[in-house]
């Protein structure tokens, strides 16, 4: 056992958490340095010094991450990386708005900056770089339909709904509870039949990918072996201290990843307003920099052909934002009597609605080839260019 948790808690990955922490302590030790205006170039050396120990972070996140897909296997692999990252977020933004201050729009722009990154720029991305090396690939198209079907209701209820029977953009306080309940109720019945029943609507079925899939196993450490044909039970009670000790050092390691980002926003605001940049062009950052090590996994998932796990991540991804996200802050908003402002304005309603249509043709063909992943990269540009309109 205790070599086990040497061959995980290795060198490097104590450095990355020693990295890590210690650029959030030092943070908070020189918060009054950093406090607005900042010389510029302190600035530009505090934003350098954070993207830097980001990145290092991210790459080790993404080794858990992989390790424990291997072991686990899809979807339950990539769930957790997902719900790490998710989960955290949500802690921040809750955070955020029992703060001080008003923060009536922020689970809004959160949501919206979130998604259009994922279910475009990530998945653009990937689609390119899958399509250009393998051509087109075959994906469970029962899988993808769950997590499209629950994107499409779970978007309405969170930006469109609120504009047309609430008031100035928010729920009435008689319409936030079911509005909760019914987000909960439907993202805790999908988990459950993803982990359970439908398991297998989530695996891959292109056969390449499987090959790539078996080459990249056995090309890893010698320490990970290829997950057996196991019950998801059986696997967790046979290689429980792994499993814990790789999660643990996981979520220690995406921890100061959202942390950080966090914290750099007064900076990353102050330097933006310097050079005439939108305000919201500040959440779009953190938001790339915070979903930075799953946008890594996914990307390597697609050069190995893994389409379904890229899939797998990313739409995964955008359910478990907005079915914890959305719920959280309407009940903030209700203990703290806070309005929460859900309503997107109409030019994101807009393009939100052009992205799931573009989602829905492109995950109905048989196969995904590289211009599927051109038309979610053009989307992509398009939000890009309303932030400066």
């Amino acid at each position: 056992m205790t070599a086990a948790i040497r061959s995980i808690l290795t060198p490097i990955a104590i450095v990355r958490l020693v990295l890590g922490w210690g650029a959030f302590a030092a943070l908070l030790f020189a918060g009054p340095l950093l406090a607005p205006p900042v010389p510029g170039p302190l600035l530009v050396t505090a934003l350098a010094i954070i993207v830097g120990v980001i990145l290092i972070c991210a790459f080790g996140v993404v080794n858990e991450a992989e390790h424990l897909a291997r072991r686990l296997g899809d979807p339950y692999g990539s769930l957790v990386l997902t719900l790490s990252i998710v989960l955290i977020e949500v802690v921040l933004i809750a955070a955020v708005l029992l703060g001080p201050g008003e923060h009536a729009t922020i689970g809004r722009d959160s949501v919206m900056a979130v998604s259009m990154i994922i279910l475009n720029a990530v998945i653009g991305l990937c689609l390119l770089v899958a399509g250009l090396r393998h051509g087109g690939l075959a994906h469970n198209r029962t899988g993808v339909s769950t997590y499209l079907s629950l994107i499409i209701v779970l978007a309405a209820l969170a930006f469109a709904l609120p504009a047309l029977i609430g008031s100035n953009g928010s729920y009435e306080e008689w319409q936030e509870i079911p509005i909760i309940v019914i987000t909960i109720g439907i993202y805790a019945f999908f988990l459950f039949r993803q982990m359970g029943a439908q398991a297998a609507d989530f695996y891959e079925v292109d056969p390449r990918s499987t090959q790539s899939a078996e080459v990249a196993a056995e090309s890893a450490s010698t320490t990970v072996e290829t997950a057996p044909q196991q019950s998801i039970v059986e696997i967790i009670s046979t290689h429980r201290t792994e499993i814990i000790v790789r999660l643990a050092l996981l979520v220690a390691t995406v921890t100061p990843i959202v942390l950080l980002s966090h914290d750099m926003a007064s900076l990353l605001d102050d330097g933006l307003g310097r050079l005439g940049a939108p305000v919201a062009l500040s959440g779009v950052v953190i938001a790339l920099i915070v979903f930075l090590p799953e946008t890594i996994t996914s990307v390597r998932a697609a050069w190995a052909g893994e389409i379904q796990r890229v899939s797998n991540l990313c739409h995964g991804a955008q359910v478990s934002t907005v079915g914890l996200t959305i719920p959280t802050v309407l009940l903030i908003g209700l203990l703290t009597d806070q309005p929460i402002v859900l309503a997107e304005s109409p030019a994101n309603l807009l393009l939100f609605a052009v992205t799931l249509l573009v989602s829905v043709t492109t995950f109905a063909a048989k196969k995904i080839t590289a211009v599927h992943g051109g038309a979610h990269l053009v989307v992509f540009a398009i939000f890009g260019i309303t932030l400066f309109s």
